[in-house]
């Protein structure tokens, strides 16, 4: 039986399309509680069936998420096995659920240095969920930002094609979903870390103190709310995109 994700509807006039997210703070949230790193992470994997589930009621239509950077292999083996360990668990338990709910998943990132019964198990995942069009999911696994630019430009220098904005991008591992609109970060640091740094030339950032274990719902809502208040102009003014240019802040507080 499927979860009980709403019906599917479009994003409603506000929000983004795609969301992407930096899940940070798992280490942090176990140490507080003198538990295991792994245990956070396990916390973490929690959260973003929260989150998934959000998204796809929202009507959202792509949700990227960083789940293990290439520079993660610096971290203590033990964790770093846990981790293998634990996507390999969540595929097994949340696939036949997001299948059944429309979700897509995705798997960017250079799959050369995974584990032989990682790449299966992802590679399965991709298949299995191939004919789902509500919301993709993509897993960022062992994925880093210039090495995403830099695959791109070899496979263009390798066909002897032009290499150029629209070439490049035609060519990154998120090629098949547009920028993201939104990107936040959760535990209070205020970087983007290597991650999308090509597709998020123009995306809105947004940084929570919250730690990524602790991210609910009403976590989500509000940074959603947060970028429904901001003006996109992608180099444009506010005239030429037709809303108002804002007013200095000591104008707008005399005609407040």
């Amino acid at each position: 039986m499927a979860d009980p994700f709403l019906p599917e509807n479009p994003a409603p006039a506000g929000l983004p399309s795609h969301v992407a997210i930096v899940m940070d703070g798992n280490g942090r949230w176990a140490q507080k509680r003198w538990l295991p790193r792994v245990a956070g992470h396990k916390q973490g994997a929690d959260a973003l069936r929260r989150v998934v589930r959000s998204c796809a009621r929202s009507g959202i239509t792509a949700l990227t998420v960083f789940a293990f950077s290439s520079e993660n292999w610096k971290r203590p083996v033990e964790e770093v096995a846990g981790l293998m360990e634990l996507l390999l668990k969540a595929l097994s338990r949340e696939g036949p659920t997001l299948k059944e709910n429309g979700i897509r998943l995705y798997f960017p990132g250079d799959r050369s240095g995974l584990p032989a019964k990682v790449v299966k198990g992802i590679e399965a995942a991709e298949q299995d969920t191939a004919h789902n069009r509500r919301m993709a999911l993509n897993v960022c696994f062992n994925y880093g930002g210039r090495w995403d630019i830099v695959q791109a430009a070899r496979v263009l220098a390798a066909r002897g094609e032009d290499i150029n904005e629209a070439s490049l991008s035609r060519h990154t591992a998120l090629a098949h979903v547009g920028d993201p609109d939104l990107l936040i970060r959760t535990g209070g640091e205020c970087r983007i870390s290597n991650f999308l740094l090509w597709q998020s030339a123009y995306t809105e950032l947004y940084f929570t103190e919250c730690l990524w274990p602790d991210f609910d719902e009403a976590a989500l809502v509000q940074a959603l709310a947060d970028y429904a208040g901001r003006e996109r102009r992608f180099g444009q003014t506010s005239a030429q995109r037709g809303a108002p240019e804002p007013l200095p802040a000591t104008v707008a507080q005399r005609h407040a």
